[in-house]
């Protein structure tokens, strides 16, 4: 089977090695050209454009960072649906709004073609080893035959219900990773500024009622080192908006949700936007709180 993986950051980079190594055919593209170097000199083949991706494949991942960009490589000038994709399937896996979603498959299926969405939760550690969570949104008989590509990425594929679904799930797990983040981070502020060390908070955090694994996984960068990239703050912030936003045409209220924006915000704007998100309690403490002294 022919495989196509649009979006050749962190995330789509290691899905398409992972589906090489399980035996697919895989070739890639990204608007980066540096990216489409390094997937080349790993041995994978890369494509002209998304189009090109497309007419080549059986079926098509894409995984990038917000909805326009989503939205251009399926209706661009490039994009998948101005060629021929009669009987193609496309596994959209960005964090995205719902809406985009909605809005996108009645435009795939009058081309023939037939979308589902299916972000997941995990890292880059969990697609190494096939066990990211996927969140699936769509018709049932597309997830079906989306499966065979998609287990070979996850330990599980749930199907949320029609498409929409699956990004509204992802943007409520991520709403509750932000809202814990911010938490975090002013707990620790707070008893900072109380005398209390980093490493005295985070040993008693760990055995907190709330304690979780993000929290363990992220003691190290917490502190002040480092570790591997998994989500940064900058993408983080794009989620919640999208979060936010989809609140507010639903009429559900988020002030809580808000505030993270609030907070996330001011960290992209101080430059901490690439950094990972366990450097939030740091920018809350040396950013933050330097300017209320």
């Amino acid at each position: 089977m022919k495989i196509g993986v649009i979006g050749l950051g962190r995330m789509g980079t290691a899905i398409a090695h992972r589906l090489h190594q399980q035996g697919f055919d895989v070739a890639g593209w990204d608007q980066n050209a540096a990216a489409n170097q390094a997937l080349a000199a790993s041995g994978l083949r890369v494509g002209e454009n998304p189009r090109a991706i497309a007419a080549n494949s059986d079926v098509v991942i894409s995984i990038i960072t917000e909805d326009h960009g989503v939205r251009h490589i399926f209706t661009g000038s490039q994009g998948f649906l101005s060629g021929n994709v009669t009987g193609k399937l496309f596994v959209e896996m960005s964090t995205l709004q719902p809406m985009t979603s909605r809005e996108l498959a009645p435009k795939v299926e009058a081309k023939g073609a037939r979308l589902i969405e299916c972000p997941v939760l995990g890292t880059i550690p969990q697609v190494r080893d096939g066990k990211l969570f996927g969140l699936a949104g769509g018709k049932s008989e597309d997830v079906d035959r989306a499966r065979p590509v998609l287990e070979k990425l996850t330990r599980r594929i749930v199907h949320m219900g029609p498409h929409g679904c699956g990004y509204a799930m992802k943007l409520a797990v991520n709403l509750g990773l932000g809202s814990y983040i911010q938490a975090l981070a002013e707990s620790l502020a707070l008893g900072f500024k109380q005398g209390l060390t980093i490493e005295q908070m985070l040993e008693v955090l760990q055995e907190a009622p709330y304690a979780s694994g993000w929290l363990k996984s992220k003691i190290d960068v917490i502190k002040g080192g480092k570790a591997e990239m998994t989500l940064d703050i900058r993408t983080l912030r794009k989620d919640i908006m999208s979060a936010v936003a989809t609140g507010a045409i639903t009429g559900v209220p988020m002030p809580l949700s808000s505030g993270t924006l609030a907070a996330l915000s001011a960290a992209v704007a101080n430059g901490y936007g690439a950094g990972d998100l366990g450097e939030m309690p740091k920018f809350l403490r040396e950013a933050m709180l330097q300017n209320f002294e």
